[in-house]
């Protein structure tokens, strides 16, 4: 049974002890290019430089391509209701959760294609 991680960092590191460390990056990448928001992330990023470009990744999309933003969060298919729920009065923390959620959608799927493939 999937249980979603409750913060970023175990997140990260179920994915490195899962070894779908790698396959969580490439399905990011693969969305974030679907949504025509081009990312590259490599492949060897570590945990922490990952979250970091993320967090920076949806804090400029949030302050400048706010249509291009709410489009990538269709195509990752991330909960309406999950996002309704966060204060967006500060936008470095909004961005931090936002990422979060992204991250926890995106593992949700690689979890899922590896245990049921």
């Amino acid at each position: 049974m999937f249980i979603a991680p409750q913060n970023t960092d175990l997140l990260l590191q179920e994915a490195e002890k899962e070894t779908l460390y790698v396959n969580l990056i490439a399905q990011m990448n693969k969305d974030f290019n679907l949504a025509n928001e081009a990312v590259d992330f490599p492949l060897s990023l570590s945990p922490n430089e990952l979250k970091i470009q993320l967090h920076e990744k949806i804090y400029r999309l949030i302050q400048h391509k706010f249509a291009e933003y709410l489009n990538l969060l269709y195509i990752i298919d991330v909960s309406e209701e999950e996002i309704k729920k966060l204060d967006g009065s500060d936008l470095v923390v909004l961005a931090e959760e936002v990422a979060f959620l992204i991250l926890k959608r995106e593992w949700q799927k690689v979890w899922f294609r590896n245990k049921y493939r």
